[in-house]
């Protein structure tokens, strides 16, 4: 289930509120038990010197009664401290639950763990041995501390600490809420400028003003989008008003056709002129359809196949061949220039296609008689065939769209009233270049027109 930035923050915030304040409690906590026995060390080391300097100094029955009497004055009434005599001889024993005492585990320093069977309690005791005196023999005195209290203080301290904990995660769960939604402000605004966007308003930019920093390349990138965006719909919509231009010319000139050949009576010759008259524009919009078509998986990817290793000059030669008649016709001619030995990998009926469409754009804007050259060279691991004709220079705004589709430059491309192609013909060199690896280019100056495109060269053969 996807969350809101707000909800992530808010949850990192808590989560990391309670990682902090766990390991600070931890950390408190183990320093509150190891201050909590150290302490009862001290009283039990306090109290068994104490009884051992007593016991130390006499041996005799009349003095032990009087340590028995000390010893009960220093036992509280709720037993929190306790004192136990170990001996052989009975009339050196002291203390409550003997029995129990010979299974206290003795052990560094002669520290131990005592649970009483009757009551419950758990004491921390501290036991040490004494040699014999007088009349007393060898005894064991042992200290006992009940660790109640202590273990009650860490339970207090232990609730206390995780009720503050939770309280304090639900606290910088709220602020984070709040911080949260103060600092996505910003984003908050750029979404209602977003949402705001409509086809009609693709022009409108998103504010870069008073932005946080993080924010910025976001927007720039997004107002990027924007432009490229806006340029493809604008260029969609002349795209498409171009299509229909196109297709209403012919479709319109068979309707036509077709209303005056049925309007009277007409022979057989008549019918075969219009029929002949309807399949020239159907060729037309056929040519259309299949330009549009290849272009199409142009535009998604489509990469050359049936590659073949050529020679560049010749298949130039030979579509230079193809338009010989109109060449005639116009009384102009084609030169051949460059590097004349240039070998590409090539699909052959691609890029006749392209230099076809190159040279009918070359003759067709060139005034009678003009001279033609086709240039081939090598660069930059490339194969370019670029080809010039004279006549009027192209301005450099237009260059850059030369290739668009249905792109034309009526004043400085042909004159008026003349017929020319449906406007895909440079649309396709791009896309024949662009399916062999290659690019376009234009350039226009001094009377002089030159289009270009390149294709991969071939690779060298293995040693």
């Amino acid at each position: 289930m996807t969350r809101s930035i707000t909800a992530r923050l808010v949850l990192m915030f808590a989560l990391g509120a309670l990682a902090t304040l766990t390991l600070i409690g931890a950390a408190l906590y183990g320093v509150l038990e190891r201050e909590l026995t150290r302490h009862q060390n001290d009283e039990l080391n306090t109290n068994l010197q104490n009884m051992r300097y007593s016991l130390e100094r006499f041996g005799d029955l009349e003095h032990w009664a009087r340590l028995q009497v000390k010893m009960d004055t220093l036992t509280p009434a709720d037993g929190s401290v306790r004192f136990w005599v170990l001996s052989d001889d009975p009339r050196f024993l002291y203390g409550k639950g003997l029995d129990e005492m010979e299974r206290v585990n003795q052990g560094e320093a002669g520290r131990g763990m005592l649970t009483l069977p009757i009551t419950g309690h758990t004491y921390r005791t501290l036991s040490m041995r004494l040699p014999p005196f007088q009349d007393r023999p060898a005894v064991r005195l042992i200290v006992g501390v009940d660790t109640a209290p202590f273990e009650h203080t860490l339970r207090t301290f232990l609730v206390a600490l995780t009720l503050l904990t939770l309280g304090a995660v639900a606290l910088v769960m709220g602020v984070g809420w709040w911080i949260a939604r103060i600092g996505l402000r910003p984003l908050q605004r750029l979404s209602e400028q977003a949402r705001a966007l409509r086809p009609k308003t693709l022009s409108q930019r998103l504010r870069l003003e008073r932005l946080p920093v993080e924010l910025e390349d976001l927007t720039a990138a997004f107002n990027g989008a924007l432009g490229r965006l806006e340029e493809a719909y604008q260029q969609l919509e002349g795209f498409n008003a171009d299509v229909a231009h196109e297709l209403r010319t012919p479709l319109a000139n068979l309707i036509g056709g077709t209303q005056v050949a049925l309007s009277r009576p007409r022979s057989a010759g008549e019918f075969q002129d219009t029929l002949q008259s309807n399949l020239e524009e159907l060729e037309r919009l056929r040519s259309i359809v299949n330009d549009m078509l290849f272009l199409a998986r142009a535009d998604q990817g489509e990469a050359a196949t049936g590659l073949t290793a050529a020679d560049v000059a010749h298949e130039v030669e030979m579509t230079i061949e193809f338009f010989e008649p109109l060449l005639d016709e116009k009384g102009s001619t084609v030169a051949i220039e460059g590097d004349l030995r240039a070998q590409a990998t090539m699909n052959i009926a691609l890029f006749r296609r392209a230099l076809s469409n190159l040279l009918q754009n070359a003759i067709e804007h060139s005034a009678a008689g003009a001279k033609l050259v086709v240039t081939i060279s090598q660069r930059a691991g490339a194969i370019w065939i670029a080809v010039a004709n004279p006549g009027k220079t192209i301005a450099a705004t237009h260059l850059p769209r030369l290739f668009d589709r249905f792109y034309r430059v009526d004043s400085s491309r042909h004159d008026a009233g003349e017929t020319h192609g449906h406007g895909l013909g440079l649309a396709i060199v791009k896309a024949v270049a662009a399916m062999h690896g290659g690019a376009t280019l234009a350039t226009s100056e001094a009377g002089l027109t030159t289009i270009a495109f390149s294709i991969a060269e071939r690779a060298a053969p293995a040693a």
